[in-house]
């Protein structure tokens, strides 16, 4: 009885929570400088005006998310270790909404991976290892 109580009182105070902060995001609005960061980030992030013909990997998340949270490091080595072979992008879909959109994406983290030519080739949810992320991309021809 006791944990029942905790666990649906912690997902009353989690859905207040998510309540309130949409209703302040809504009520203040986007700044000009998230919009135009929006805008940029969209034109990047969209399969269908990658900025190269490289291969790419999107990875979905949010820098407060725990998996993601973990991703994080990953996602940076692979940036530095891929540079000129293959593009590794984060979107964080809670700070930015619009630009997860066109991912169709239904949990975080997702990772999905594009071809040379913007086609998906792949996508995983959830945490996802350096050594899968690796050969992900060399099977896309990165290096």
């Amino acid at each position: 009885m006791t944990k029942d109580f905790v666990r649906n009182g912690l997902i009353v105070v989690a859905v207040v929570a998510a309540v309130v902060g949409v209703a302040r995001f809504r009520q203040t609005g986007p700044t000009k400088s998230h919009e135009a960061m929006r805008d940029r980030e969209v034109a990047i992030a969209h399969p269908a005006t990658a900025p190269s013909a490289l291969p790419r990997m999107v990875d979905l998340g949010a820098d407060k998310c725990i998996p993601c949270k973990k991703m994080a490091p990953i996602l940076a080595e692979l940036k530095t270790e891929y540079a000129g072979k293959a593009t590794v992008e984060f979107i964080d879909v809670w700070k930015n909404p619009e630009a997860g959109k066109p991912y169709e994406f239904r949990v975080i983290p997702t990772q999905v991976f594009f071809d040379r030519t913007g086609k998906e080739i792949w996508r995983h949810e959830g945490f996802l290892a350096k050594d899968e992320i690796k050969s992900r991309l060399k099977e896309l021809g990165a290096g």
